[in-house]
């Protein structure tokens, strides 16, 4: 397919770029707990929660990160790992897009609540400020999940295009 100056062909393109750069973030994020074990099997995840709770998580998500996700740290340490690991897969494939989205979305509104408290006194302005490492790629998650990022440099594409070639019989 031939970029073009359509509006909405470009407008794809320029999707599906963003996709592909977000979803190599997330395999860069995933692949070195994926590979080791510091981050599943030896305290990292613990050592993150643990500095959260030092301040940095919001006052209604203290309790959750105590309550739950310390006690069963190790299993959610592996579910952040390897899902982090498919985010980025699915994005850089063009597969499951938008599940991946959703979840990503959740993802990042999980950590933008733990880990993003700016503190009581803070300005309107410094809750956006705190949270921009968070909030910039669930944008881009809201975006995956309404736009088309999926229609071009993407597996479905090009099964799409072997399918359509196929019954024009070439």
């Amino acid at each position: 397919m031939a970029l073009t100056f359509d509006p909405s062909t470009r407008n794809n393109y320029a999707l599906a770029l963003l996709r592909i750069g977000v979803g190599i973030l997330f395999l860069i994020f995933g692949q070195y707990k994926v590979f080791g074990t510091a981050f599943t099997l030896h305290g990292g995840f613990q050592f993150w929660i643990n500095k959260f709770l030092e301040g940095e998580a919001y006052p209604f998500m203290v309790p959750v990160l105590r309550g739950f996700v310390l006690p069963h740290a190790t299993s959610i340490a592996f579910l952040v790992t390897y899902g982090e690991f498919a985010i980025g897969l699915a994005l850089v494939l063009g597969i499951l897009v938008r599940s991946a989205s959703f979840c990503g979305l959740i993802f990042m509104l999980t950590l933008l609540f733990s880990s993003d408290y700016p503190g009581v006194g803070a300005a309107f302005w410094q809750y956006f400020g705190a949270s921009l490492s968070h909030s910039v790629f669930a944008l881009c998650f809201v975006a995956f999940l309404a736009g088309r990022s999926d229609s071009v440099w993407s597996v479905e594409a090009l099964r799409k295009n072997r399918a359509r070639s196929h019954a024009d019989g070439n």
